[in-house]
């Protein structure tokens, strides 16, 4: 009996809890002091100093795994935003143009005897002259874009011009010769290596008219022979190639204008020139047999009525 006070006694003293230890207040009847479930209800200071520590710990190690989380995402690349498709013009329509350029034409010159009262007879060996000059143009045409790149059209254009230069002949007559002007009506093959810019090859026919040319004597002083050799038109075809652009980039508020340039390259037929006296007009049984070539380069202002900007994204 004594034994079992003095167990109470200790318990009651011992079962005072720190003030950080929580501790379950149990009967002392109910439960005994050595009791496994006395023991279980019972937390030590260490053991929450442990339990802390722990939660400390969990806390730390989920925040630095969101934290890693997060970076790992910030380092991941971003799917880049598909680039706008540059806009595709529609070329279908037709347009004027005007504007200018330089000139040269060269000639194979025969003197023959005139062709009409029989075969020619070569009169002297074949001598070669020719001219420069500036000139004007004007022109128009229509083009329809037959796929996404290529571009056919047709056009004409009329040239006056001021090409002229000293006549070379074989003889003792010489005088100054002009192309007066000169037309053309062709078609062309264009491909675009942009939306805005064409380039293309042109051919076909042309015909440009020289004027007579008044004869003088080669020797000095050069005096007029009281003749002259009679203007013609000459028939031909050409072939040339150059690009055309769109300036509505640069000068936003004229969306229809073009800048166009070409080089074109012209051979004419050859055709029997009769000396014609002045006062008479009869012409001489002797004449001059020419073939010419025009090499022209032309810049113009080009307006396209139907341009109205991209309709689809296709380069």
């Amino acid at each position: 009996m004594a034994e079992m006070q003095h167990s109470r006694a200790f318990w009651h003293e011992r079962s005072r809890p720190p003030l950080n230890t929580v501790v379950y207040n149990l009967n002392a009847n109910t439960l005994g002091a050595n009791s496994d479930s006395a023991k279980c209800m019972r937390r030590s200071p260490l053991a929450n100093d442990l339990e802390g520590s722990m939660m400390r710990a969990l806390i730390v190690a989920l925040g630095l795994v969101a934290s890693a989380t997060s970076a790992i995402a910030a380092d991941m690349p971003l799917k880049a935003a598909p680039r706008p498709a540059a806009p595709v013009y529609n070329w279908t329509g037709c347009y004027l143009g005007a504007g200018g350029g330089y000139g040269m034409f060269n000639q194979d010159n025969t003197f023959v005897t005139d062709p009409i009262f029989g075969p020619s007879i070569v009169d002297s060996g074949r001598v070669t002259g020719g001219g420069r000059g500036w000139f004007g143009t004007v022109g128009g045409g229509c083009d329809y874009q037959i796929s996404e790149r290529w571009v056919i059209g047709a056009f004409a254009d009329y040239d006056f011009s001021d090409i002229h230069g000293q006549l070379a002949l074989p003889s003792d007559f010489t005088g100054t010769e002009k192309q007066r002007s000169a037309w053309a009506v062709g078609g062309r093959i264009g491909y675009l290596i942009t939306p805005s810019v064409l380039t293309y090859f042109s051919g076909g026919f042309t015909q440009a008219r020289f004027s007579s040319t008044a004869l003088v004597s080669v020797f000095l002083p050069q005096t007029p022979v009281g003749a002259h050799l009679q203007g013609r038109t000459f028939d031909g075809w050409f072939v040339g190639g150059g690009y055309e652009y769109n300036l509505g980039g640069i000068l936003g508020w004229f969306p229809n204008l073009f800048w166009k340039t070409e080089y074109r390259f012209a051979q004419y037929d050859r055709e029997f020139l009769a000396i014609v006296d002045d006062r008479s007009g009869l012409h001489s049984v002797d004449g001059v047999d020419t073939r010419k070539f025009v090499q022209t380069v032309r810049t113009e202002l080009v307006w396209r009525f139907n341009w109205s900007g991209p309709v689809r994204a296709a380069y």
